[in-house]
């Protein structure tokens, strides 16, 4: 069985508590979509918004920008950073801890994407169990968990400096909420799709996060 000393039990129940907070509002989310509540109406309000038309040039940048949330590319990037890190620190834990963030975030995003059914707005109808994969944004909760995670270990091994997780947190928040602003505005998403997206990719960096920090590691022991 394994033994917590008191800062890792400090360090869960505080990860628990956040998580829990995460995962409800996730699931309150969810509860407006299929029960049609009063997001829905801010949805469709953002969704038939009229958009200011951009030189074409604008429209590029803004597509490499969403472009950040896709799985592909940040997969890409943070199996590179874990095998540096595997090189330099001799540890496979970065990988590992990689590895299991990628699996959750398909499954879980997966099954409720194809559970819910929900068709985008770009469709101009808002529907259910239609085979849309719509809800939850897998562009936003990819955002959230695996450039998290990513900062997360360049903290944890490369730059354990004061002030660095402050830094490595506002990057994190900014290319998130450029992401969904993007989202919105190419009406790729409805807002409670990327809202809902937030809370579950917020909800896996932590338990990913909280896991690495109460198994102790060769890091910890030195």
């Amino acid at each position: 069985m394994l033994k917590l000393k008191a800062h890792q039990r400090e360090e869960l129940s505080r990860s628990f508590s956040w998580a829990a907070f995460a995962t409800s509002g996730f699931l309150f989310v969810t509860y407006q979509v299929v029960t049609a509540g009063w997001l829905i109406t801010i949805d469709d309000k953002i969704a038939t918004f009229d958009r200011y038309l951009f030189p074409k040039w604008v429209y590029f940048i803004l597509r490499r920008i969403d472009d950040l949330g896709l799985r592909g590319l940040s997969a890409i990037a943070i199996l590179l950073l874990s095998a540096y890190l595997w090189r330099r620190f001799n540890t496979y834990r970065p990988l590992l801890l990689s590895l299991i963030a990628l699996l959750a975030l398909n499954g879980v995003v997966g099954i409720f994407k194809l559970y819910i059914g929900r068709t985008k707005p770009r469709l101009n109808m808002d529907l259910l169990n239609s085979g849309g994969m719509s809800f939850p944004s897998g562009h936003i909760s990819n955002a959230v968990l695996i450039w998290g995670l990513f900062a997360y270990l360049v903290y944890r091994y490369l730059w354990d400096q004061p002030n660095s997780a402050k830094h490595l947190i506002t990057i994190v928040s900014s290319v998130t909420t450029a992401i969904m602003f993007v989202s919105l505005y190419r009406n790729t998403h409805w807002f409670s799709d990327l809202l809902g997206g937030i809370f579950l990719g917020g909800a896996l960096l932590i338990s990913v996060t909280a896991l690495d920090r109460i198994i102790p590691s060769r890091k910890d022991q030195a």
